[in-house]
């Protein structure tokens, strides 16, 4: 590993030659600062000093994307232009250290004097680096293990009203949504650990509930209760869920933070739930930021389970090819090993957006996950699942959600609903 590289591909925008620009990148993340310094060795720079190895020239720009004020001073008045620069780092730089692999991929080059925009599209790991880094526990096999899922897309929903229910009424609608016969159930990100319903209370109720319907059924629906906080009480929340007998915990990855996410997988075996509530702050401006083939690599070697990628037509800003292109990211190996991570489908998600899914991801390997379009379909939360499990059975056997329509009440009592919303 001592000769081993790591590569970053990122978006570059600034009034000054690519060139240049890409190796003040290159020092700023390794061994260079603005000058040369007492030390810098020519030995010590050829074995830490990170390369660029590749610049493709992507044209000028109408007008910078972000003001920098060190420009100004410079009296820097040319128009900006944007590239691609791939710059190669030395991994015993950082080591088998998460948060220092981002502080160097995605730390202090968002404020370079030299650049107008610099957004983070891609990052690219040694399989045998990869592998020193958390996997997931479960991923998609192990948790169509835990889920008894073995076919099909998993149909999830997501308690609502997101606040406010105490945790006996939540109790109770777990109840009535296993009923319905869905396979997942989760919390709201913004409901974790509140006065009224506190994990303590709602972690047994929740459980007795799921452990009925399990002995009636056989069928254990997976709930992911919303552990968010600071990490020793992350910890000790997990363990309420191991001791009620449950298999899932979610968490919010950005404010958790990798290290906090990193202790979590190494305390528990269960599956982790990765809410990336807050990534639009990081990825919505087209020239700053991270993007999410690189966002969620990171996220991979922390050994979260799922990850969210938002929806295909939903109610969030994302187009759709960037939702596909995320789904598609989580189910690609990053080695030689399967760490694939489960995509979650969500926001705005019911029966009409099976098949664009469908025909876009071209797998089922998904979490579909629908809270209004289960709760508030007009037939109540078990005609909600049926619609979008005849959804989903249409698809994949080459048929029409339009045809399926006709024969299924539930189907086409969700599109007569849902159609004018």
């Amino acid at each position: 590993m001592a000769d081993a590289h790591y590569e970053a591909t990122y978006l570059v925008e600034t009034p000054l030659p690519l060139e240049a620009v890409a190796e003040v990148m290159a020092g700023e993340q390794s061994c260079g600062t603005f000058t040369r310094v007492e030390g810098e060795t020519d030995e010590l720079r050829e074995r830490a000093r990170a390369h660029v190895i590749a610049i493709r020239d992507l044209g000028d720009v109408a007008q910078p994307s972000v003001r920098s004020s060190w420009l100004d001073r410079k009296g820097q008045l040319a128009p900006s232009r944007r590239g691609e620069v791939v710059v190669r780092f030395p991994v015993a730089n950082v080591g088998v250290n998460l948060s220092t692999l981002a502080a160097t991929v995605a730390g202090n080059l968002f404020d370079l004097g030299e650049v107008t925009g610099l957004r983070l599209e891609a990052l690219k790991l040694p399989s045998d680096y990869r592998k020193q880094f958390s996997l997931p526990q479960h991923g998609v096999a192990g948790t169509r293990r835990l889920t008894g899922a073995a076919h099909g897309a998993l149909i999830g929903s997501i308690i609502k009203p997101n606040v406010g229910l105490r945790s006996e009424e939540i109790a109770s609608l777990v109840e009535r949504l296993c009923v319905a016969g869905l396979d997942f159930i989760k919390d709201d990100e913004i409901a974790a650990n509140p006065v009224h319903a506190p994990l303590s209370t709602r972690i047994p109720a929740v459980m007795a509930a799921v452990r009925r319907h399990q002995d009636r059924t056989g069928k254990h629906v997976m709930v992911a209760f919303n552990i968010t906080d600071e990490t020793d009480a992350m910890r000790r929340h997990a363990d309420l869920v191991v001791q009620e007998g449950g298999t899932c915990v979610m968490a919010s990855l950005n404010w958790c933070g990798f290290s906090g996410i990193e202790t979590l997988r190494r305390s528990t075996d269960m599956v982790i739930h990765g809410h990336r509530n807050g990534y639009g702050a990081f990825s919505r401006h087209p020239a700053l930021g991270i993007g999410f083939q690189s966002y969620q690599t990171l996220w991979r070697l922390a050994g979260v389970d799922h990850m969210h990628v938002h929806g295909l037509g939903g109610k969030f800003a994302q187009a759709d090819d960037e939702v596909v292109e995320s789904a598609k990211d989580c189910l690609t190996s990053l080695c030689e090993v399967d760490d694939r991570v489960m995509p979650a489908f969500s926001s705005g998600q019911w029966a009409g957006t099976v098949e664009q899914t469908y025909r876009a991801v071209n797998t089922s390997d998904l979490l579909f996950m629908a809270g209004g379009g289960v709760m508030a379909h007009p037939g109540g939360p078990a005609e909600g699942v049926a619609s979008i499990r005849e959804a989903w059975r249409a698809v994949e056997a080459g048929e029409s959600v339009e045809s399926a329509r006709i024969e299924h009440r539930a189907l086409a009592d969700a599109f007569g609903f849902f159609s004018k919303h």
